[in-house]
């Protein structure tokens, strides 16, 4: 399992691009064991590669079990010790906490079907379109979501 190279921007302070890569480096590799999870996508201004010191990281993570992730202990395992916000959002519901230095991350928490192609969610398109990397992505579900967005 390797993890693609993070661009994350140049007005990112050192040490925050470095708790980023740390965090999305710890989550594509804690999924990568869960076979519950079938895709892990980044999106958002870190994917983009034009994160700010207040950027937050943003993710998509895609489960056949999206009830296991309704309260916090699965978060504690990756380092995050304290739940911002929960709310539904279409076909996801949002999962907001913030590390002790204060970088809020933010995960989309669905079933696989959000990554569905035929036809793509208005919602997800412009998600992905705003910017995507994928992380996880076994069945290559994701892959193929990405390029239907962009127009492949």
């Amino acid at each position: 399992m390797t993890t693609p190279h993070l661009s994350l921007g140049p007005s990112l302070p050192a040490a925050r691009a470095t708790e980023i890569r740390t965090l999305v480096t710890r989550t594509t590799r804690w999924v990568s064991d869960r076979a519950d999870v079938t895709g892990l996508l980044l999106v958002g201004s870190c994917a983009r590669g034009d994160a700010r010191p207040g950027s937050d990281v943003d993710l998509v993570l895609l489960t056949t079990e999206p009830e296991a992730y309704h309260g916090a202990p699965w978060a504690r395992q990756l380092g995050l010790l304290v739940p911002v916000r929960s709310q539904p959002w279409g076909a996801v519901v949002e999962k907001r906490f913030a590390t002790p230095s204060g970088l809020e991350v933010e995960f989309a928490v669905g079933a696989p079907s959000w990554a569905g192609t035929d036809p793509v969610d208005p919602g997800t398109r412009r998600v992905v379109n705003d910017g995507a990397l994928v992380l996880h992505d076994p069945a290559g579900v994701l892959a193929r979501l990405v390029e239907v967005c962009r127009g492949g």
